[in-house]
């Protein structure tokens, strides 16, 4: 057990939009927040074993990537300017099918190491090899929910269900809890009924929640359409599905029938705006959602439609977009956006002591230098977070209280091995075609 004491850090709560303290200080015990507040508060006679001086800083919860496909770091700018179904079928999917585990590890390694540097402290994933995954989240100290993306109409299908069996049974809660995990069966065109409902059934005898891609595309809502007379909302909720906790990542497509649906099934939406605008797939209704009370957060997507998983960038480009895209101003204002990329992710993922910071919740926190030009005068330091700072501007990063990053510097992990065998891999894989 550690006891760590960060003072004198401007401190944003996301308790609410108001809840900012200035010249405050945070005490961590161990992996949980035991006060945060103002500078005279704090429990009597706590004493740390180590203090962090953050004048000049801000503190707030660390950032919630809920959706990424962590190996694709490896085909990051390897398949560009296409639209999805062409970028999959052509490019993606058969580079793909020439991953080893290995590939996985360091490919993941590259993601957790890019993701740590810009503040983010939990992510969502979607792959394959995943035992590797997880080894790369429990030695680098980030926290993930882990699923094994499984397509029902491949020659892996059965194979893929098995993984995801094992898959939990050996990982659900390792790591001290850090990794939790879920079913991931990719999306409904791509899974037909009868393979849903074995991913349902495995999901309920584990208790595990569903990762999913839903209405990602027109092209693959007028398919399902086709196939099923339904949009794939509809689809996947008259199958039962979305009994389940379900992650829903994009929900680009949606009819008012659809956004009624994700409401009353509890659905958490990861919203991915720069892989959306980067496949032409569309623009997801994300202030409707909202208004609604739709809990909705989120995500990069994988490196190679994005190309990065810059959380700060996530979510300039979310409340930008939908100010564009609506004509309002006011659509996704500053705090809306980084609500989403804090404390809806924490709940999107079904991790609700994440993303904020309150007694009893974990200590994932990150700590922005605010003493750089482009973050002065300080009117408004929400704002400053989300339309000015820079991922370079993280300076210290926490996971379950420990310190995983230090004046920039990761601590966990070896950038230079892990540059070094990425390369390697990637330029195998190219040489392969």
């Amino acid at each position: 057990m550690s006891k760590i004491k960060i003072q004198n850090a401007s401190i944003i709560t996301m308790t609410g939009k108001d809840d900012i303290i200035h010249n405050g200080k945070i005490y961590i015990d161990d992996d949980k927040i035991i006060f945060a507040g103002a500078a005279a508060g704090g429990p009597p006679g706590w004493q740390p074993d180590e203090t962090i001086e953050a004048k000049g800083m801000v503190a707030l919860p660390g950032f919630v990537n809920c959706h990424t496909h962590a190996a694709m770091t490896l085909l990051r700018s390897y398949a560009d300017d296409l639209p999805l179904m062409e970028w999959l079928s052509e490019r993606i999917w058969p580079l793909e099918a020439r991953l080893t585990a290995e590939d996985v590890y360091w490919g993941t390694m590259l993601c957790i190491l890019e993701m740590i540097k810009s503040g983010t402290t939990t992510f969502a994933d979607m792959y394959f090899f995943m035992d590797e995954v997880a080894q790369a989240v429990e030695k680098t100290g980030i926290r993930a929910s882990l699923s094994r993306g499984m397509i029902g109409t491949a020659p892996t299908a059965q194979l893929a269900l098995d993984e995801t069996e094992q898959f939990i049974s050996a990982w659900n809660g390792a790591a001290g809890g850090r990794i939790t995990t879920m079913a991931g069966p990719h999306a409904p065109l791509t899974c037909p009924p009868d393979y849903l409902k074995k991913v349902m059934t495995l999901a309920e005898r584990f208790n595990v929640g569903i990762h999913i891609h839903l209405a990602e595309t027109r092209s693959e809502v007028d398919d399902v359409r086709k196939l099923y007379g339904k949009t794939p909302i509809e689809h996947v909720n008259d199958l039962g599905l979305l009994e389940l906790p379900v992650l829903g990542a994009h929900c680009v497509h949606l009819t008012q029938n659809d956004i009624k649906i994700l409401l009353n099934k509890k659905v958490g939406v990861a919203h991915n705006p720069e892989s959306n605008m980067k496949l032409a797939s569309g623009i997801a209704p994300v202030p409707q959602m909202l208004a609604e009370g739709i809990t909705v957060g989120l995500g990069t997507d994988g490196a190679a439609s994005n190309n990065n998983l810059d959380m700060m960038e996530e979510m300039r480009t979310a409340s930008l977009l939908h100010k564009v895209s609506t004509g309002d101003a006011k659509a996704v204002p500053s705090y809306t956006a980084l609500e989403m990329a804090t404390r809806n992710g924490g709940k999107v993922l079904g991790l609700k002591d994440i993303g904020v910071l309150q007694p009893g919740c974990k200590a994932d926190i990150i700590l922005i230098d605010f003493e750089k030009p482009h973050l002065y005068p300080k009117h408004d330091i929400v704002a400053h977070t989300v339309y000015a700072a820079q991922s370079s501007d993280v300076d210290t990063v926490i996971i379950d209280g420990k310190i995983i990053m230090k004046n920039g510097q990761v601590l966990t992990m070896d950038e230079g091995e892990i540059l070094e065998n990425v390369q390697r891999c990637a330029d195998r894989l190219v040489k392969e075609k």
